[in-house]
């Protein structure tokens, strides 16, 4: 984890050796070794095993969620999302609340990749979150979710902070679901320009004729 500070090596198959196999077990071992490029290649084989070994590692990963060091449960959540399984969102879920904004942007990632219904109160939530890149790539993973994240976007940009509806505005531009339009208009007159720079861009997107546009 780049610019991460863990808190030394830990085993991240403590009560597990018995139930992994050898080459799980390795993989496993690579991810907390704090070599980054290593600890990548790792990844990446997590991410072909075949679906018969998804359980075990699932299984694994879960338990390195929980570690007390920061670039274990780093690693942990960034293989989760490599995964193609249908169980990784709800693990993500976990990291997602993690005390670390390291660990919650890669979850966030994580969930921009495995687009789910069941993550949007959480994702909505982190639209105010501390960290300015969470608060990003949680708009993004609402993006990617798309129609059913709409509802929730929509109530934020009613009653949200400026921050919470400055997300919201990116994550419906990126929908484009015409639910949003009145919504990106009132956006419009926003006095900040990032925020007018998206609802423009959603209602452009939409096919949406600017003649609300004062002069």
């Amino acid at each position: 984890m780049a610019g991460g500070q863990g808190r030394g090596p830990a085993n991240p198959t403590t009560g597990l050796n018995n139930y992994l196999t050898a080459e799980l077990h390795n993989y496993l071992t690579l991810l907390a070794s704090g070599d980054d490029e290593r600890a990548e290649a790792a990844v990446e084989e997590l991410a072909t095993l075949p679906l018969d070994q998804h359980k075990q590692a699932l299984d694994a990963l879960q338990a390195m969620l929980t570690s007390p060091d920061i670039d274990t449960r780093w690693w942990a959540a960034r293989a989760l999302a490599a995964i193609p399984d249908a169980q990784v969102p709800a693990l993500l879920l976990k990291a997602f609340t993690d005390e670390e904004a390291g660990v919650r942007q890669c979850a966030a990632l994580g969930l921009r990749l495995h687009p789910t219904p069941m993550a949007v109160p959480a994702l909505i939530a982190a639209l105010s979150d501390e960290d300015s890149l969470v608060t990003d790539l949680s708009a993004d993973a609402l993006g990617e979710i798309g129609a059913s994240a709409v509802p929730a976007l929509l109530e934020v940009m009613q009653n949200g902070s400026h921050k919470a509806r400055l997300g919201a505005t990116r994550a419906l531009a990126t929908i484009g679901d015409p639910r949003a339009i009145p919504a990106l208009y009132a956006a419009l007159d926003s006095d900040s320009a990032l925020m007018e720079y998206w609802a423009t861009t959603g209602l452009e997107k939409m096919g949406v004729g600017m003649v609300f546009f004062k002069p």
